[in-house]
């Protein structure tokens, strides 16, 4: 018996100097793309504002403007070539990337207002900056394939791109029918490139070792996981070990030239190798954790029928500035999110 299931499969790049710079244009493409419709919006809902404080009647306000995609697609394609002469560089695609997270960022703080939204209350969108901004966009359409060499992807106006590893895993699937690829993000990290493919996948139903067996998981600091069958999993405390390191290399950042807002100076090389230095060890900081991760929660969820873990209110837990750096370096949601998953 087989159930399909949406599963993302994610592979680094390689890509060229210049395949690197179209990355960097389309993710740019995107950003403009959202900047432009929230100043758009942003200024019709500034004016009616004001026209309320006026003590205008609600029928004779500005007209307002829907914020969904489709009205936000239709603005763009008949203002694009006025505010961005240059559209036709890039996939449409790149576009609306931009545009689809600005009306989920506006849909989520109408609902969250309104309370149709669970959770800590969602902010009004804010502007995408060039430098903090984090490069992505997403192909739904267009030419998406791994080749046969499954060592090359092929994605719409970027063309072929290598691969730093084999996607056999994925081509195996969509060679044998099994999957079927929705979309394509790239999306640019601490100086690597990165590409996920979203796919409908069949999966044979699978059954763990001991589907009787049941264990309660207790999460903590001193040790990651404590199971109940008395086995006690140790924190490895990845971001612990390397506080030192990354507090010489946060010095070695502030002792340099960085850009300056208000004058609009640019960094000087040497500040943006050691920022990349910095964002690096991050990285593999967080590869670590996810690492470790998984492998507590794939263990768990082929081996025990039942798992039970406790629920920890973690954003209430990080608001101890004694406990936050620990808390955080656990991971205590992420190991409740991997199990609901893997055990469905």
């Amino acid at each position: 018996m087989s159930l399909t299931v949406t599963q993302a499969y994610r592979f680094a790049l390689d890509p060229t100097p210049a395949q690197e710079r179209d990355l960097l244009r389309h993710a740019g493409a995107a950003r403009v793309a959202f900047n432009w419709g929230l100043a758009r919006v942003k200024a019709v809902m500034d004016q009616r504002a004001a026209e309320r404080s006026y003590g205008v009647a609600d029928e004779k306000l500005t007209p307002s403007i829907g914020w969904n995609l489709p009205a936000l697609r239709r603005a763009w394609n008949a203002a694009k070539g006025e505010v961005a002469p240059w559209w036709a560089e890039c996939s449409k695609e790149a576009y609306n990337t931009g545009l689809d997270a600005l009306a989920r960022a506006l849909t989520n703080w109408s609902d969250s207002r309104s309370g149709k939204r669970a959770g800590r209350p969602v902010g009004f969108p804010r502007f995408r900056s060039k430098r903090r901004t984090t490069p992505s966009v997403r192909f739904t359409t267009g030419t998406i394939r791994v080749e046969a060499d499954r060592m090359h992807v092929t994605l719409p106006r970027l063309g072929r791109i290598k691969l730093h590893e084999s996607a056999r895993k994925l081509a195996r699937r969509l060679e044998a029918g099994t999957a079927r690829i929705l979309s394509a993000t790239v999306r640019g990290k601490a100086g690597r490139w990165f590409v996920a493919f979203t796919c409908e996948v069949k999966r044979a139903e699978r059954a763990p070792a001991r589907p009787d067996a049941l264990v309660g998981v207790d999460v903590g600091v001193r040790h990651l996981a404590v199971l109940s069958t008395g086995e006690l999993v140790a924190n490895p405390r990845h971001l612990g070990n390397a506080t030192r390191r990354l507090r010489r290399m946060a010095r070695a950042v502030s002792r340099k030239v960085g850009p300056d807002r208000r004058t609009g100076g640019r960094p000087s090389k040497r500040w943006d190798r050691a920022r990349a230095d910095l964002a690096r060890t991050h990285a593999r900081v967080a590869n670590q954790r996810r690492d470790g991760l998984h492998k507590l929660t794939t263990g768990l969820a082929n081996h025990y029928g039942t798992i039970v873990v406790e629920d920890l209110h973690v954003a209430g837990m990080v608001r101890n500035r004694r406990l936050a750096k620990a808390v955080s370096d656990c991971g205590f949601g992420e190991i409740r999110r991997q199990l609901s998953y893997k055990t469905t």
